[in-house]
């Protein structure tokens, strides 16, 4: 089951001050990004994001669970919880400043 757009809106929307945020669709489920690092992932409607030891100590009494079946587990954020919208900021820039940054694509040589 894919995950549906106003979903992800509304979490976009609540941690809008974490620092640059934007979602990717991937496969009909969708990719969290804060500051070009994906923090989380939104699958089935729910939120995932990935744990850091920093992350685990915020939320205290927290939930892991895959994202979808072969995957690690995650921090499954409950829905309840999206609507407070400091929480929510504060354990994804908790989150951004614990993981590198991306490692960046070398261009593939033109054909031709």
């Amino acid at each position: 089951m894919s995950s549906a757009q106003n979903i992800v809106d509304f979490i976009l929307e609540q941690i809008m001050d974490a620092g640059t945020v934007s979602a990717k669709k991937m496969f009909g489920e969708y990719a969290i990004y804060c500051n070009e690092k994906v923090v989380a992932l939104v699958c089935d409607d729910q939120l995932f994001v990935k744990p850091t030891d920093a992350g685990k100590a915020f939320v205290g009494n927290y939930t892991e669970a895959p994202p979808y079946p072969g995957a690690k587990s995650y921090l499954l954020i409950s829905g309840d919880m999206w609507e407070d919208h400091e929480w929510l900021t504060k354990l994804i820039k908790i989150t951004a400043s614990e993981l590198p940054l991306p490692k960046r694509k070398s261009p593939r040589p033109r054909k031709g």
